[in-house]
């Protein structure tokens, strides 16, 4: 993994703080377990609320953490008074989303002035095995926060 250095000394907090704001997590139970300079890690609990019709976890959820990681890796790396969206990705879904718990880890490849590029990568954990679920590839722009009076 690259090493970035953050444009915000406190991007830990920042970066915290606007995920606990994201009510889809909280309706999913995903908690954001790492924090570094362009990298982060989103854990999922199974749940039979969030599977399709097999029971496995459901590829728009897998979706969902791998997308959630990519931007918060990302925004680590964003100055302060920025934030992020995702722009485009494309995911690759290598195998059913089975496990007792989801992991998906988001690291930034490449970070530009206003464009980042990132990668997630979700594996499915069952006991000690740990299985590659999906990979995704994010486009991030970079936007100004707009001041509220």
């Amino acid at each position: 993994m690259p090493a970035f250095e953050p444009r915000n000394p406190d991007f830990e907090t920042v970066v915290r703080e606007s995920f606990a704001k994201q009510t889809v997590m909280i309706a999913i139970n995903a908690t954001l377990t790492t924090v570094k300079p362009g990298y982060v890690e989103i854990q999922l609990p199974y749940s039979p609320n969030l599977t399709q019709q097999h029971g496995f976890l459901h590829a728009g959820i897998i979706t969902t953490i791998a997308d959630s990681a990519a931007g918060y890796a990302a925004f680590s790396l964003m100055p302060a008074g920025f934030n992020v969206l995702t722009i485009e990705f494309k995911v690759n879904l290598l195998s059913p989303g089975v496990g007792d718990y989801f992991v998906a880890q988001g690291q930034v490849i490449r970070s530009g002035r206003t464009i980042t590029v990132c990668q997630s990568n979700v594996y499915g954990h069952d006991g000690s095995n740990k299985k590659h679920v999906a990979m995704l590839q994010a486009t991030i722009m970079q936007v100004e926060v707009a001041e509220t009076s």
